[in-house]
């Protein structure tokens, strides 16, 4: 009897173990899940705003408004020519380069253009650019932002009747939209260039002339909507919620740090999901 007893006593214990290890998980799932649904409401209600500050007030104040949309092109823009360069150079050494010579060892070069367009135009090129000015723009952008939050400077500018939306969110809205198709064009040119210049140095047979009219036969009017579209897309995207996360809530100085990681991992997890509805795009047309 007493050893049944004490049997049982362990199976109780364990199960009551399990039991709670079972209800953390729940209550951390249910906390995630409560986050999540916090967060897209949050970022919803401040695209909203945002859309409809930009609706009305589009033309209000455009000297000051305007000089602030250029400075974004700017800093979004021409400042990341370099490291777009540099990555438009290495993509096409390394796709399109590398392709190219292993289609030709199959006898497959006619295929080079629909690839190239396939690969670069439609997928890599809009989501690299829109992940190097995420890098180098968007984090900027929540530590401006938070750190104005936190030392009072967007209080500052509501007390004196300036709209922070209007005038904080909706230059870097506009700027980083125009900004990522500019980028992304040049990046897609230089790659497409680069890519077939490293194929002619390993001797790959394709003439200029047959591979550039590959590419004008693999590429649809549609191709250039979506890629405007696209990249247009991740700015915006990028831009609200880089600055929802500066703005969205007081914080801290020393929350800022960590406001910069979530509005990162965000906005690249939101850039895939859109990349990935327009895949399905592509599929369907």
């Amino acid at each position: 009897m007493n050893d049944v007893s004490t049997e049982t006593a362990v199976f109780d214990r364990e199960n009551t173990a399990q039991m709670r290890m079972a209800r953390r998980y729940l209550n951390w799932v249910g906390w995630r899940i409560l986050r999540l649904v916090n967060t897209l409401h949050g970022l919803g209600a401040f695209a909203l705003i945002t859309l409809g500050v930009i609706v009305t007030k589009l033309h209000a104040a455009s000297h000051v408004i305007h000089p602030l949309i250029r400075a974004q092109i700017h800093r979004a823009g021409v400042r990341l020519l370099p490291i777009i360069s540099f990555s438009a150079l290495a993509l096409g050494l390394v796709i399109l380069g590398q392709t190219v010579a292993l289609l030709s060892r199959v006898g497959a070069t006619n295929y080079a253009g629909t690839i190239m367009v396939t690969v670069v135009v439609r997928e890599l090129g809009p989501l690299i650019t829109a992940l190097l000015v995420l890098a180098r723009v968007g984090t900027a952008i929540v530590i401006e932002l938070g750190t104005a939050r936190a030392l009072g400077e967007v209080e500052a500018l509501e007390a004196i009747g300036i709209d922070p939306i209007h005038y904080l969110v909706m230059p870097r809205v506009a700027g980083l939209a125009l900004a990522i198709f500019a980028l992304t064009v040049y990046l897609i040119l230089v790659t497409l260039f680069s890519g077939y210049l490293f194929a002619f140095l390993q001797d790959v047979p394709l003439l200029p002339g047959d591979y550039f009219s590959q590419l004008a036969g693999a590429l649809r009017w549609e191709d250039f909507v979506l890629l405007a579209l696209k990249t247009c897309a991740f700015g915006s995207l990028i831009a609200v919620v880089t600055c929802y996360h500066g703005l969205a809530r007081p914080l801290r100085v020393e929350e800022v740090a960590q406001a910069t990681t979530q509005a990162v991992v965000e906005s690249v997890v939101a850039c895939t999901l859109l990349d990935a509805a327009f895949i399905v795009v592509y599929l369907v047309m």
